[in-house]
C-alpha cells in the first residue's frame, strides 16, 4: 500500500472577530467566530481570505472542540475559491484558558488538525475541485494560523 504524499499548498493566518457565545447546548457550547480578514501564500497561490465566512465551533464536554468553517479566498489574480473544512481541536481545560486569554500555548498541549475542501470555477485553479487538503492548527492571538498540505 503507498503511503499518502503531503504537498505544500498554502500557509493561512485568519484575524477573527471577537466570538457569538450561544452558549451551552445539548450537543456542547456553540461559539461562532467570523472571519475579519486573513491572507495565504504558498507555491502555486497566494491572496486574501475574505470577511464573512466563519467556524461554527463546538466545544464539547470532553474539551474536544469540532471545527465547520466555511469562507471564501481570493487569490491575487482575482479568482474566487470557496473552502469547507471539518476539524478537531482538543485541548486540557488549562490550555483552552490560556487561548481564551491570548496567552500562548505550546503545542504538545493541544491537537488541531482541518480537513479542507475546495471549489472554484476559476480556470487557474480547477485542479483544486479535485483534492483533498490537510491542516496544522495554531492558535495565534486574534485568530488562528494554518499549514495547509494537499494530499497526493
Amino acid at each position: 500500500m503507498d503511503e499518502p504524499r503531503f504537498e505544500p499548498l498554502f500557509d493561512m493566518k485568519v484575524e477573527l472577530e471577537p466570538p457569538q457565545m450561544i452558549g451551552q447546548t445539548p450537543q456542547g457550547n456553540r461559539q461562532i467566530f467570523y472571519v475579519r480578514s486573513g491572507t495565504f501564500e504558498g507555491p502555486r497561490m497566494k491572496g486574501e481570505v475574505l470577511p464573512g465566512g466563519g467556524d461554527w465551533f463546538l466545544l464539547r464536554p470532553d474539551n474536544v472542540g469540532e471545527l465547520d468553517v466555511r469562507g471564501t479566498l481570493k487569490t491575487h489574480d482575482d479568482a474566487l475559491i470557496y473552502a469547507t473544512y471539518r476539524g478537531i481541536f482538543s485541548a486540557s481545560q488549562e490550555a483552552w484558558e490560556k487561548i481564551y486569554r491570548g496567552d500562548p500555548v505550546d503545542r504538545d498541549q493541544y491537537y488541531f488538525y482541518t480537513a479542507p475542501m475546495f471549489q472554484t470555477s476559476a480556470p487557474a485553479y480547477l485542479w483544486l475541485n479535485r483534492i483533498l487538503a490537510v491542516g496544522i492548527g495554531s492558535p495565534v492571538p486574534g485568530g488562528v494560523s494554518y499549514q495547509v498540505f494537499a494530499l497526493a
